[in-house]
């Protein structure tokens, strides 16, 4: 009796199964996909670095090669942003001050140098903040020493008996990292690190096409055209032609080279250069900008570097001068602040860093890290405090070895393990919403506003790219169309296929992690 009641039940129960199979493409593993997207023939001759895990409970989903060291080019930012956040704090604001060892009498004569000091302020520019989908720039490039030029004429001052002096020995005067490319230095990528930073240290060259073919392009220079002599060849030529543009510096050189030939009817190019010492092209404008308001100079512009030889007078006045944040921003006993700037908080800079692989701030960070938290604003001073902060984080010193704070390096290293366990340990901590929020979003801004156009309505990604030549990379969060929050890293080294397709394929296998097992 009761056999023959349940068969029929059994039999319904199978066909159901069976008709559930025919009508249900079989669940396709992670690790599967992931496999097929790397087998292709194209991408066989380089080094996959792959770890991708849970941030809940840490539960590995997929890894390659996850103990293996990697140039991570710029997602090297992903370690020093968190280590400034955390150590430094999202609300830090930078100073710059205008002071004076002398007096100001009532006739308005200064008698003594008037000094610009720098301490590592990095928006002193024409940039908008806070970032919001794209980088822009206010048309006034220098703005902010504008605005100290005119506190000055506000405070009466029409004669200045000393010199124009820019300071910018906040930090020791490290301009380049070790391990960057000397293709860098010319180009705004590989701008200088200075504690007085005008305008990322960059001077922007427009270039039009002439009146007709065989006239000279039209070459002009901003802000401060004055600061680099401009050796122009570059031709104009007729419509429809190819436009061929060279441009040369050489290291320590202020003669900017240009030849080539641009059609008639070109828009135009716009290119950002490196400047060759930020502070003493910050004396040169700031003196212009007092003249231009009437105020005269009697003596000559220079600057006030901290040389690396001097390293142990520079430690032992940073070490004395401590005593919290605030202390260490505060002017010289004496010294007569005749005007000031405050920046905006430190997050904002952040996201700028982050989302638009800004290498000069992130730099700046470094050594900001060393100032407030080590023994100097140099940069071993800051990879220092940055070991000691990874290792709170619980990573390993096995699995990195950084030489600078942005990426430019060829010589930095790291592991997609520890890139993970940063972004697990960031994601817990009181500032983990400022640096997940600086990390830009893909389709919408910053470095992925054009990518992951596959990516399933319910998912998200929150990603951190890298690019170096032969380098491609890219680490962040993921959030699942179940709504599962996971931490990735794809670092990929010694591919020759191009930067797009190295993309494409990074972005497939983030896209199989986060539609995987989607409702």
């Amino acid at each position: 009796m009761f056999r023959r009641s349940i068969t029929p039940l059994l039999i319904c129960m199978v066909f159901a199964l069976q008709m559930q199979a025919a009508t249900h493409k079989p669940h396709v593993s992670l690790k599967k996909q992931i496999e097929t997207i790397l087998s292709q023939p194209d991408l066989s001759r380089g080094f996959w670095g792959i770890e991708i895990s849970s941030v809940a409970n840490g539960r590995v989903l997929y890894s390659l090669n996850p103990e293996k060291l990697f140039t991570p080019a710029s997602n090297t930012k992903l370690f020093t942003t968190a280590a400034a956040l955390a150590l430094i704090g999202p609300d830090y604001k930078f100073r710059t001050t205008i002071e004076t060892s002398g007096s100001l009498d009532k006739y308005g004569r200064l008698s003594g140098d008037l000094v610009l000091i720098g301490r590592g302020d990095p928006t002193l520019s024409g940039r908008q903040l806070p970032y919001t989908m794209r980088t822009q720039r206010d048309s006034d490039p220098v703005k902010v020493l504008e605005q100290l030029a005119d506190e000055l004429v506000q405070k009466g001052v029409k004669y200045i008996d000393g010199d124009v002096v820019a300071d910018d020995s906040y930090f020791a005067f490290e301009r380049y990292g070790e391990g960057w490319s000397q293709d860098d230095l010319v180009w705004a990528e590989g701008a200088p690190v200075s504690a007085l930073t005008i305008n990322d240290n960059v001077v922007f060259v427009n270039i039009l096409p002439g009146a007709r073919p065989g006239d000279k392009a039209f070459v002009s220079l901003t802000p401060f055209a004055d600061y680099y002599t401009i050796d122009n060849r570059l031709m104009t030529t007729p419509a429809g032609t190819a436009r061929k543009l060279f441009i040369n510096r050489e290291p320590g050189s202020t003669l900017l080279t240009l030849w080539g030939s641009m059609p008639i009817d070109d828009p135009g190019a716009n290119e950002g250069l490196a400047i060759e010492d930020p502070a003493q092209f910050a004396a040169n404008l700031f003196r212009h900008l007092l003249s231009v308001r009437g105020i005269a100079v009697y003596g000559k512009e220079r600057t006030r570097h901290t040389e690396l030889a001097s390293l142990s007078t520079f430690t032992s006045t940073v070490i004395a001068s401590r005593g919290g944040d605030e202390h260490s921003l505060a002017s010289p006993a004496g010294a007569l602040v005749l005007a000031e700037y405050q920046s905006a908080p430190l997050s904002d800079d952040i996201r700028v860093i982050n989302k638009v692989s800004q290498n000069l701030h992130a730099e700046i960070l470094l050594r900001l890290l060393g100032r407030e938290k080590g023994t100097g604003g140099t940069v071993q001073a800051g990879l220092e405090v940055l070991r000691g902060f990874l290792n709170t984080a619980g990573i390993s010193s096995d699995d990195y070895s950084f030489f600078d704070g942005s990426g430019l390096s060829r010589e930095n290293l790291v592991t997609p393990r520890a890139v993970v366990q940063l972004l697990r340990y960031a994601a817990t901590q009181p500032w983990g919403k400022e640096f997940h929020d600086s990390l830009p979003t893909a389709g919408v801004d910053g470095s992925l506003a054009d990518r992951f156009k596959d990516l399933d309505t319910e998912a998200q990604v929150y990603a951190k790219t890298g690019s170096l030549g032969g380098v491609k990379t890219l680490s962040g969060y993921a959030v699942t169309a179940k709504g599962e929050q996971l931490a990735f890293s794809v670092l990929t080294n010694n591919l020759s296929v191009t930067g797009k397709r190295i993309n494409d394929v990074i972005d497939s296998v983030v896209v199989a992690a986060a539609n995987n097992g989607k409702k």
